[in-house]
């Protein structure tokens, strides 16, 4: 297994993030320079700017680089669970169950607010990961999950509530107006009551997914060298999926669906610093919050003041390309 020397990768991670922090926290409908930001993180007053900065830009800057982290080194476990360079957050259904529990939410309860359909979306992200595990291991107890099965049960899982979500939005039109927001994918209007309830998730997810980075590492080498090398097939792969789960379910429910960015980042960081999963997942934490937030900024760049455009069309406006060029460059194999 090839590595590469940790301390560029760390310099241009770092330089990457700290160019995001401080175009996160200035630009906006109500530019700050550097240095008002600095004065308002030392000394807020209460002033109109001090309230926008600290209500506004700080929680948002900060959700924004946690679920970039979460989606990075969730999209970073799935390809390597998988085997499959292409693997993303949707490859497991997550999304289309987290979309479909928020389209329940408002057809079954009228509620439209979005601290009500965030515990929907969690929950139904969750219920979607639980479908494709049990799907992919079914009837092999003592190896759940294997490559080839939990992807084509990710993809069958996706396909039917894919369906279920466009015949309920179809039906009821206050669903179809809150999905076509929700699904666009948008920190806007998400303060710290947001981030307070799914950095939790985010947090224990991302602790798992890092705790089974070395058995990882000895499944890459192919599952009959994981078993001689001590390597719980069954167990490691449930405990990815769970921590998988954690990871798309809280950041779906908070900011809708993030496009690409859990395929791109994956393979920025492994450039960097080699497959090796112990080094590689803490430069993906950095470049997907700071990659994410950049994201956002763009977004608010573009519209010139007038609204926003969503972070997630944004993300998938830039990752479409990176998709193609890993599907054009690299042999997608399932092994």
């Amino acid at each position: 297994m090839t590595t590469r020397p940790v301390l560029p990768a760390w310099a241009a991670a770092t330089a990457v993030l700290l160019l995001s922090l401080l175009a996160g926290l200035t630009i906006g409908s109500n530019p700050l320079s550097p240095a008002e930001v600095w004065s308002l993180l030392l000394h807020p007053d209460g002033s109109f700017d001090s309230e926008i900065f600290w209500q506004g830009r700080v929680p948002r800057t900060l959700l924004l680089l946690v679920v970039g982290a979460a989606l990075a080194v969730a999209g970073a476990m799935m390809q390597s669970l998988t085997r499959n360079p292409l693997a993303d957050p949707g490859i497991f259904g997550i999304n289309q169950g987290a979309a479909l529990a928020v389209v329940l939410a408002v057809v079954v309860t009228g509620r439209t607010d979005l601290m009500t359909y965030l515990w929907f979306a969690f929950a139904g992200a969750a219920a979607a990961a639980v479908a494709v595990t049990v799907l992919g291991g079914a009837g092999r107890p003592s190896d759940i999950g294997g490559p080839v099965r939990l992807a084509l049960a990710g993809v069958a899982v996706s396909a039917a509530l894919g369906s279920l979500v466009q015949t309920l939005v179809l039906a009821d039109a206050d669903a179809f107006n809150e999905f076509r927001f929700w699904a666009a994918g948008s920190a806007e209007g998400r303060g710290f009551p947001v981030l307070w309830t799914v950095l939790g998730f985010l947090v224990i997810g991302m602790a798992m997914a890092f705790g089974s980075a070395r058995s990882m590492n000895a499944l890459a080498l192919g599952d009959d060298t994981g078993r001689a090398l001590g390597v719980r097939l069954g167990r490691t792969r449930i405990t990815v999926m769970v921590a998988v789960a954690l990871c798309c379910g809280a950041a779906t429910a908070a900011v809708g669906p993030i496009a690409f960015l859990g395929l791109a980042v994956p393979h920025l960081a492994r450039a960097l610093t080699g497959p090796d999963l112990r080094r590689m997942l803490p430069v993906a934490v950095v470049l997907g919050g700071a990659l994410l937030l950049l994201a956002d900024v763009i977004g608010r760049v573009v519209a010139g003041g007038e609204g926003e455009v969503q972070v997630g069309i944004v993300t998938a406006l830039l990752g479409g390309p990176v998709f193609v060029l890993v599907a054009r460059s690299r042999r997608v194999t399932d092994r």
